[in-house]
């Protein structure tokens, strides 16, 4: 029997976080596939892993400890080791150090983008090299796959992928895993109904935006904010400006997220910018109406089906609401409009029915048919970019 093409898979870490749950939601949905072929994980961060694989993954740790040159050099030494047939990473560090661990090899290489690129990267002198850096890499994969058509539309008119080498695959949602976990005993309970929210505590998820909205709406339920990080602080402090700390809960990052999802009256989704954002598909699972901002890239998508530019008005969504970024008067005002009966009971059974749409084998087929093309050989092989440029970027995530 011939042996068994690898495939490796490449991410930061394992740790908690949107892109890691749909890396291995991905591998676990892979058992018709690891039986063709001969799985490799390799994680750059020797951080402490929030979720598991599968017994026919074959992961390998490395310890870059966040830093972009170890990652490359490291990711470098590992592929040389594995030697892959074929490889694809998720979020930004990952892509260049896979862009550079391949390179010279004649082997493809695909990248998977998480974000909607140009609002992650920012303004300033450190994105100015790491933009210089991705619109160096990205180009270069056989194949850039999207998480959905906003991120992808972004890399074509910002960073210089070509159209036919890009395209948009929503992330998987396990809709049994959900009401499994769902049905548990929940492992926070706030004193009363409640609205929830989910994601990193950091400027660009605009946490404090909801803040203010919040405050503004005076609905009869409390806040529940699940998630940790640098802005924990500033909002504690902005919630007791406010007057409302006695009614806001910020019990960090929770084992079952879906356990307390599936208790909650509504969900809100505050951002400024997203990929495709894993914790509204999850919440429209459980049957929750939403609350969200029209940001690059996703929610719009999910909610309306349909391009940002295309939504007319906040109320023009069946599962809630979809409101102007970074306007807490707008938002507030739809929070007390989608809380408000019959909206709210309307609202919730539609967000159920369009998460139907985001199912696992779907995603896990559509990602495979991506790696499988790039495996047919299709001439020569577009160089990677140099390890010189890659080292000047100051591309961390």
């Amino acid at each position: 029997m011939p042996e068994k093409k690898r495939v490796l898979f490449v991410i930061n870490s394992l740790a908690g976080g949107g892109a890691e749950r749909v890396l291995t939601t991905l591998l676990a949905g892979s058992a018709a596939w690891a039986e063709r072929y001969d799985l490799h994980l390799a994680l750059l961060d020797d951080d402490p892993r929030a979720y598991g694989v599968p017994d026919w993954v074959r992961v390998t740790q490395l310890d870059a400890r966040h830093g972009l040159k170890a990652s490359l050099t490291q990711l470098r030494a590992a592929v040389g080791r594995i030697d892959p047939a074929v490889s694809l990473s998720f979020l930004t560090r990952a892509n260049v150090a896979n862009a550079f661990a391949m390179a010279g090899r004649r082997r493809p290489w695909l990248i998977s983008e998480r974000v909607n690129t140009s609002a992650h990267l920012g303004r300033g002198a450190g994105a100015l090299a790491a933009r210089a850096m991705v619109r160096l890499s990205y180009p270069r994969a056989r194949h850039v796959i999207a998480v959905s058509d906003g991120v992808a539309d972004d890399l074509v008119a910002n960073f210089g992928v070509r159209r036919d080498r890009v395209s948009a695959i929503a992330n998987p949602v396990d809709h049994d895993t959900i009401l499994a976990r769902a049905g548990e005993a929940a492992g926070f309970v706030p004193a009363g109904p409640y609205v929830v929210a989910v994601g990193r505590l950091m400027p660009n998820k605009n946490f404090a935006m909801l803040l203010d909205a919040y405050a503004r709406a005076a609905i009869p339920a409390r806040l529940v904010i699940l998630g940790e990080g640098p802005e924990r602080a500033a909002l504690e402090a902005q919630a007791a400006r406010l007057g409302i700390a006695d009614r806001v809960d910020m019990p960090g990052f929770v084992a079952n997220p879906f356990a307390i999802l599936a208790r909650a009256e509504m969900f809100a989704l505050p951002s400024n910018a997203e990929g495709f954002p894993n914790g509204l598909v999850e919440a429209m699972a459980c049957g929750l109406p939403v609350v969200a901002t029209n940001c690059a890239s996703g929610p719009s998508e999910i909610l309306a089906n349909r391009a940002r530019s295309a939504v007319t008005g906040p109320m023009d969504v069946p599962a809630g609401a979809l409101v102007p970024t970074d306007d807490a008067a707008a938002f507030g005002a739809a929070l007390q409009a989608v809380f408000a009966e019959p909206r709210r009971r309307a609202a919730g059974a539609a967000a159920r029915t369009r998460s139907q749409d985001y199912g696992v084998a779907q995603a896990t087929a559509r990602y495979w048919a991506r790696i499988e093309a790039a495996l047919v050989p299709r001439g020569r092989p577009v160089p990677a970019p140099s390890g010189e440029m890659i080292l000047r970027s100051g591309v961390s995530r």
